[in-house]
């Protein structure tokens, strides 16, 4: 086997990516803080699988107000694993935020932001405003009346930004109401512009973070 490796590796340098992606000097530390650098690559698996679970429940659900509640009804009860697959999107979401709060929170108090990483914090801020905006815009999507009155609301506070307000309101609505244009919006939203956006960031992310290595623990003054 190894000459074939070696073949495979000295014509894609597959050997060379390995080792930089996973083979970097991670900082050492001791007890609870150690738990802490696993935060990033946590919610990394967390996206990873509410992608996987989003694309499964795209092939049933419908994105119309006229199909959407009962094509959802239709996952959990009458599609193989539908009711699991869509408890895992759904939970996953909560733990997407969740995670992302604490996995801030790590390199805020850390100092890790600070040079030569403020583009890295950068990027990680977007990122987490795009998971917000996964959050708002999948709200909608099982179109029952939690959801309708949430987005609503929502929809309204964006309406009174200063300025922009209103034109932001209507491009969300896709018109003045909330209707059918609403919810195909919001859909494309987020399966569509939200998970591109969010694929350029994590590897603007992942490679700033590579090229700068890891931020070592804060050191204790005595």
């Amino acid at each position: 086997m190894k000459p074939l490796i070696d073949w495979f590796c000295d014509r894609t340098g597959f050997d060379r990516v390995w080792e930089t992606l996973f083979a970097r000097h991670i900082p050492e530390a001791k007890g609870p803080v150690s738990w802490l650098y696993t935060l990033g690559s946590a919610s990394m698996f967390i996206f990873t699988l509410q992608a996987v679970t989003g694309a499964l429940l795209a092939m049933s659900y419908v994105p119309d107000p006229g199909h959407a509640y009962d094509s959802v009804r239709y996952i959990n009860e009458h599609v193989l694993l539908g009711g699991f697959i869509h408890g895992l999107h759904k939970w996953g979401a909560t733990f997407m935020v969740v995670v992302g709060v604490l996995h801030m929170l790590r390199v805020y108090f850390m100092g890790a932001y600070k040079y030569p990483r403020e583009l890295t914090w950068i990027a990680g801020v977007g990122l987490f405003l795009l998971v917000m905006g996964f959050s708002f815009t999948g709200y909608l999507l099982p179109w029952d009346q939690k959801a309708y009155f949430a987005t609503a609301v929502g929809t309204n506070i964006a309406g009174q930004t200063p300025v922009v307000g209103p034109y932001v309101a209507k491009v969300l609505k896709g018109g003045s109401d909330l209707g059918a244009a609403t919810l195909t919006r919001f859909f494309a939203f987020h399966v569509l512009f939200l998970p591109a956006l969010t694929g350029l960031l994590i590897g603007v992310h992942l490679f700033l973070v590579i090229w700068h290595g890891i931020s070592e623990p804060p050191e204790r003054k005595s």
